[in-house]
């Protein structure tokens, strides 16, 4: 970890200006609400070390011409520790910005609560937390970066509870401090990449890099629209398959576009989110975050082509409930052979995954826009598809189960497997006859665009 900067310098690295909020400050009982001997005299001490007379310091700034509230904690006061002041100020910093409509910052650097104030200290993280849940009501977004160290109730509240977690190489990030892990405890857990390999934090992202990274995020967050996002022109084959085991093996084949290339093809830029907040994350088989689409923000949720992990349904379920949260639309790319079946995936809670997968696309406001791009292999790829409003590139395909597992389950030799997959009808061109995929030029030429009233 390099050396830790102070709060306002920290605030000059990341910042084009910085305007002080006020200050909110009630009657102070002589050495604290415990009386606690010496309180007074250690915070006069960090005020001369530090020049600030508080752990935190709120304000707005430009950050790359995005507008924010920022909550820079500073380290050298105390610890960085939340005491009732200090509450007192971020329940002003974050009404500020409920009142302005500004997205939050908060630039984590403690080590916790404030034992001189004993519980009082310890309730501070209600009020935050109460702050925080009513900020994400008003569709604001709030975007923590996790600075050295960020433990203990401010990581549990301030840091975990956003919306997005970018976190400084090394830091040392976990809900206990130093102090209090056990003696025992493998240090490299307690880490900021331990939190984005768990799922807990979304980037480790270099100081060099920071201004930049928080810019894009603040601008892409803060820009809703109504309309749904433009369905993406098929990159691969225009003409449709003769046979259903020709769709499987259009689908199937090595050489055909994935997820990357048409997320690459369709952004002009997108930040990626990661990780499920529940310890697990999905890198090799979902693909979230947002990005930049003809001047406007779409957030992405896209499958690579292999088994789908819990992992992976959780983080899209975090994804889309944050951009209907935000008013922001959303695009799926469809593309899996199904869901991960191993033994593993079902101590993960797969069933449980794809059933919230499932009623957040069924109950969000934002328009959802679906492109099936490869395989759609069963329920594992249906959780991710849009009602009313999913596509499919004529070298994809879509059905209830796999030929081969169709075969088997019907107790058919292998050979009539190619035959099976003719009458699950999962071409393009039937599911668009069954009323389960639109249709238009852009991905059947000559077809016109016959919208499907029914549900899939």
């Amino acid at each position: 970890m390099t050396e830790r900067l102070s709060a306002r310098e920290f605030l000059a690295l990341l910042t084009d200006d910085f305007t002080e909020l006020p200050r909110p400050e009630g009657p102070w009982e002589p050495d604290g609400p415990l009386g606690w001997h010496g309180y007074d005299a250690s915070r006069a001490r960090a005020a001369d070390r530090t020049g600030e007379e508080e752990s935190v310091v709120c304000g707005t700034a430009h950050v790359e011409g995005a507008r924010a509230v920022l909550l820079a904690f500073e380290f050298g006061f105390l610890g960085g520790s939340l005491g009732r002041r200090t509450g007192d100020r971020l329940e002003a910093a974050y009404t500020y910005a409920r009142e302005h409509r500004l997205p939050v910052v908060p630039l984590v650097a403690t080590g916790g609560s404030r034992m001189q104030e004993g519980m009082l200290a310890l309730t501070q993280l209600q009020r935050v937390a109460r702050q925080s849940a009513l900020t994400r009501e008003a569709g604001l977004p709030q975007i923590a970066v996790l600075r050295d160290p960020a433990t203990g109730g401010g990581w549990a509240t301030l840091g975990a509870g956003a919306d997005v977690v970018l976190a400084l190489p090394g830091a040392q990030v976990g809900f206990a401090g130093s102090r209090v892990r056990p003696p025992d405890a493998d240090p490299a857990a307690y880490t900021a990449e331990a939190q984005v390999a768990a799922g807990s934090a979304d980037a480790v992202v270099p100081p060099g890099e920071l201004r930049g990274a928080l810019g894009r995020w603040l601008r892409l967050l803060t820009a809703p629209s109504g309309d749904p996002a433009p369905v993406p022109a098929p990159l691969g084959a225009r003409d449709l398959p003769a046979g259903g085991w020709d769709a499987v093996v259009r689908a199937r084949a090595p050489e055909r576009p994935r997820a990357r290339t048409y997320l690459d093809a369709y952004f002009t830029h997108r930040v990626a989110l990661s990780g499920d907040r529940c310890g697990g994350t999905d890198p090799d088989g979902m693909l979230c975050g947002f990005g930049e689409h003809a001047g406007r923000t779409v957030a992405y949720a896209a499958q690579t082509g292999t088994a789908t992990r819990p992992a992976g349904y959780r983080t899209a379920t975090r994804l889309i409930r944050l951009a209907d949260r935000l008013g922001i639309p959303v695009l799926t790319l469809v593309d899996t052979p199904g869901a991960a079946n191993d033994a593993e995936a079902e101590r993960q809670g797969v069933g449980a995954a794809i059933a919230d997968l499932f009623g957040a696309v069924a109950s969000v406001r934002t328009p959802v826009t679906t492109l099936v791009i490869g395989e759609g292999g069963s329920g594992g790829a249906l959780a991710l598809a849009a009602p009313g409003n999913t596509w499919a590139t004529p070298d994809s395909y879509f059905s209830v189960i796999a030929p081969e597992l169709a075969a088997a389950i019907l107790k058919r030799p292998p050979e009539e497997v190619r035959a099976t997959a003719g009458q699950l009808r999962l071409r393009p061109q039937d599911l668009a006859e069954l009323g389960v995929i639109r249709t238009g030029d852009q991905m059947f030429p000559g077809t016109g665009d016959r919208r499907s009233e029914e549900r899939m």
